[in-house]
């Protein structure tokens, strides 16, 4: 099932005043519901939504369906601005749009790729998903800088996140491009690593900064 993105919009604002404000409801007029609104007619067919004299309450059907929109909104937040370097209003823009092109496959990548992160880059709370629990468990984080990785282990390149341009052009001239398989032959005091046939020595500040997928 896809809701459109009208739908989803109106889930999220109603399961922050609900499940994060203890709320109960969210007054119709504060969420924007008009009696002929496409999407109120789509979340009452699907009974995730109630309205009741001027309040809209979120039915336990849609609860589920309400914390997986505001994972996905949440996600692509820190995707935008921890990844893509895409901050301020331009950033929140974006991860409105890309959200709703998040299914659940998607998202367990996207997450899996971040380190399951517990909160939105405002500190807000992201629901944990199925992927977060089998990942503690395993202790497997996933995607992580190359810092923490041990001189002898390899793995594929994810990202590099920089705002300087000039690292990036540098990482990227030493074949640090996604994708690209990287192995640490030293840590201390230099962090070595080998990408494809050549050997290169950076420092931890850098080494921080290029993110790499076990």
């Amino acid at each position: 099932m896809k809701l459109s993105d009208r739908a989803e919009e109106i889930l999220e604002a109603l399961w922050i005043a609900v499940e994060e404000k203890g709320h109960g409801y969210a007054e119709r007029d504060k969420i924007r519901i008009a009696a002929d609104d496409p999407a109120y007619e789509e979340l009452t067919a699907l009974a995730f939504i109630e309205v009741k004299e001027g309040r809209v309450y979120l039915r336990q059907e849609g609860k589920e369906e309400g914390r997986k929109t505001i994972r996905r909104h949440r996600l692509a937040e820190r995707l935008m601005m921890d990844v893509l370097n895409i901050r301020g209003e331009s950033g929140e823009d974006k991860a409105c749009q890309f959200e709703h092109l998040l299914n659940e496959e998607v998202d367990t990548k996207v997450c899996t790729m971040l380190n399951h992160p517990d909160t939105c880059p405002h500190g807000k709370p992201i629901p944990p998903g199925e992927c977060c629990d089998a990942a503690r468990k395993t202790g497997d984080l996933g995607v992580v800088p190359l810092t923490e990785f041990k001189p002898g282990q390899e793995g594929e390149i994810a990202y590099i996140q920089t705002q300087d341009d000039k690292k990036m052009q540098k990482l990227m001239a030493m074949g640090v491009l996604p994708g690209n398989r990287i192995i640490l032959t030293q840590s201390f005091p230099s962090h070595i690593f080998r990408v494809g046939f050549s050997e290169f020595a950076i420092d931890s500040a850098m080494a921080r900064e290029i993110f790499v997928r076990r």
